[in-house]
């Protein structure tokens, strides 16, 4: 696979346009109450058939100490650690209520605490949740599993990592967004070099086998110059994964945002040039771009799994376990079980009532029918592998590729024209100049789209 970018200014302006990041496909704006806790459970009983596949866990810790302007996730700011006790008393029941639907002989070979800021609870509530996970989950013991954990140096003790290495995890994923103080304090989020890099030496030191840092563009008073400073700081300890994420600026949706004064953020050219510069950057520094906002080593799995065409998104982003059933733990959190999405309650209250009833959190998702699944194949090759080998689709899915797809195939034309891709009767290729544009490319397959052209999403760029 050709690992190259062209970045065409003229091309971006005139695509960047808002879309779905197809972390799932339909994506959770088709989510509805139709499909209910009956339903899931229903997919869970029935995703036990032979041959059993693995699981992968996904555990939502949603508080955080302080709150990060920029932060569009869910996640409760509060400085009072006590109110996670409750909350990991409620989760312990739910961990037993979505085991009790799945066979124990199901290894977890992925797992993944995110939020709001895991670190948030401490050393003993940690161990408690992961032993919590254990009582109920086939977890691997010989460390070949994928356990990640996200991280705010800012929450952590000197011997932080090597319990959440003794706890079982192996992989990391560090918030930054960006070193310069001036950024730091229009977002509200103070963090030093020191407590960054310490974090990752430790991680280092203790066999974490791929850290990631996460960077956001687009933040007030970012310039394509003071973004370089941050990144070449980073390079210097050479991170296994990068994430460069586009900061969207929706304060209607997202109330911290709203602390955010408009006129410091920089312009829509000023923000395509640190964009530009950091692709150069990064490209120039060994790293390889493997879509959406995502860079690797050329050696971390992410990029292996690329180039052997077993890469997977899912809602933790890009993945290489693409044969797993994810149950989704917490609020807010999103399952993927069988051929089904759904997703939980979002606030603490609601959550509580759910499980102190006894039911499962599940509020909505939804079932995908034989459409959704072709098209999912079909989004999920292009924006993993930036390629669709179009005979085996028809042969999975037994139909006339061009045929069905006939609308598609005369959009794909002007994308082609565009040089954003080559078509032909045998692939579909995306070219460097479309691979930073997957999103439109993959928006031309999604029906739901076509159906209804005013969903609100980021825009691609």
């Amino acid at each position: 696979m050709q690992q190259t970018t062209l970045f065409d200014i003229e091309l971006i302006r005139r695509y960047d346009k808002a879309g779905p990041r197809y972390t799932s496909y339909p994506t959770a704006v088709q989510f509805h109450s139709r499909f209910d806790k009956s339903a899931y459970r229903e997919y869970a009983l029935n995703s036990n058939a032979a041959p059993l596949k693995p699981l992968s866990l996904y555990v939502h810790i949603p508080f955080c100490d302080t709150v990060c302007f920029y932060c569009a996730c869910n996640k409760v700011a509060t400085k009072n650690r006590s109110l996670a006790v409750p909350y990991l008393a409620h989760l312990h029941q739910e961990i037993a209520m979505q085991a009790a639907l799945f066979n124990r002989e199901r290894p977890v070979t992925q797992l993944h605490w995110g939020g709001g800021t895991p670190t948030f609870l401490s050393h003993a509530q940690m161990r408690d949740l992961m032993q919590g996970i254990k009582n109920y989950f086939q977890l691997i013991s010989d460390d070949s599993g994928e356990y990640s954990i996200e991280i705010d140096p800012r929450e952590t003790q000197s011997d932080t990592v090597a319990v959440l290495r003794e706890l079982g995890f192996n992989r990391m994923s560090l918030g930054v967004q960006d070193f310069e103080p001036q950024v730091q304090k229009a977002v509200n989020r103070i963090q030093s070099e020191e407590q960054t890099f310490t974090v990752l030496e430790a991680a280092r030191r203790e066999g974490f086998k791929s850290i990631s840092i996460d960077l956001i563009y687009g933040l007030p008073h970012q310039s394509a110059d003071s973004f370089s400073k941050t990144l070449d700081k980073i390079l210097t300890v050479k991170p296994e994964r990068l994430s460069i994420f586009n900061y969207a600026h929706l304060p209607t949706l997202f109330k911290p945002q709203r602390r955010i004064e408009v006129a410091d953020l920089p312009s829509p050219s000023e923000k395509l040039l640190i964009l530009q510069n950091t692709i150069n950057h990064l490209i120039n520094a060994g790293y390889i771009y493997i879509g959406m906002d995502h860079f690797a080593l050329p050696d971390d799995e992410l990029a292996i799994a690329q180039r052997n065409g077993s890469l997977y998104r899912n809602f933790q982003g890009y993945s290489t376990h693409a044969d797993c059933d994810l149950i989704g733990l917490g609020i807010t959190s999103i399952g993927k079980v069988g051929d089904s999405y759904s997703q939980n309650l979002k606030t603490l209250d609601e959550y509580y009532a759910q499980i102190d009833s006894g039911q499962l959190p599940v509020f909505r998702g939804i079932a995908l029918n034989a459409d959704d699944k072709l098209r999912r194949a079909i989004i999920t090759q292009l924006i993993c592998h930036f390629s669709l080998d179009i005979p085996s689709i028809e042969q999975e899915y037994q139909i006339d590729f061009k045929k069905y797809f006939s609308e598609e195939w005369r959009d794909l034309e002007t994308l082609q024209d565009d040089g954003l891709l080559m078509r032909g009767e045998q692939r579909i290729e995306i070219l460097p100049a479309g691979r930073l544009l997957v999103r439109n490319i993959c928006m031309t397959f999604d029906a739901y789209l076509r159906q209804n052209k005013e969903q609100r999403f980021s825009k691609v760029i």
